[in-house]
């Protein structure tokens, strides 16, 4: 049985970017797009609504779309490091995204994640709509994902941490027994228990006392 569990946000965390961002580039909307993303970090905005409006920006584009945002995407320096601890002290790691599925599944395969959940965009034809399929992964979700993780790998609430950077992290690092939050947005950095200010993740390895 896991002795812990650590989930953390994808975008602006466990990655560099802002995948939403990168797929803008591709339909000539990145400007609007970033706008709007951080309205909904600093929690403006609601998360659910910022992102079918900066999907809807994608209407039209070609599916392969997201492989040249995967090869855009860069992992956040430490983020093996942090994995590799987290699993030979004998816990878990998950990471849950308002981002996509298409861009983040290799990266959570390639860095040996223990779970994953995110948005998926609706493809029509080989076009991507403008449109999220199902339930948008807001903070609510991701707060979910993570008891529904814990519970999975009977781990008790006590021995979990969330770490995360905009204000649709909030919901799942109050639920977590310990809060990260990782060069974040001055409402996050207020409601965590530790403060990460350097981009790079192994730091949150001293947060869990598993390096000096």
């Amino acid at each position: 049985m896991p002795r812990f569990l650590v989930v953390l946000d994808a975008d602006s965390t466990l990655l560099e970017d802002e995948v939403i961002e990168l797929l803008a580039e591709s339909a000539g909307t990145r400007p609007q797009v970033e706008a709007v993303t951080q309205r909904a970090m600093r929690g403006e905005i609601d998360f659910t609504e910022s992102l079918r409006e900066r999907v809807a920006t994608l209407a039209g584009l070609p599916s392969d779309v997201v492989v040249q945002a995967q090869r855009a995407v860069r992992v956040t320096r430490g983020a093996d490091d942090l994995v590799r601890g987290v699993h030979a002290a004998g816990g878990t790691v998950g990471v849950v995204s308002g981002g996509f599925h298409e861009v983040l599944d290799p990266f959570a395969a390639a860095l040996g994640l223990d779970h994953c959940q995110a948005n998926r965009l609706e493809v029509v034809d080989g076009v991507l709509t403008g449109q999220v399929l199902g339930d948008v992964v807001d903070a609510h979700a991701k707060a979910d994902a993570l008891l529904a993780w814990a519970e999975a790998d009977g781990v008790p609430l006590t021995r979990t941490v969330a770490v995360g950077d905009g204000a649709n992290d909030v919901e799942m690092m109050r639920v977590a027994a310990l809060s990260v939050a990782f060069d974040a947005k001055p409402r996050v950095r207020e409601a965590a228990d530790l403060v990460v200010v350097d981009r790079d993740l192994s730091a949150v390895l001293a947060a869990l006392g598993l390096r000096g």
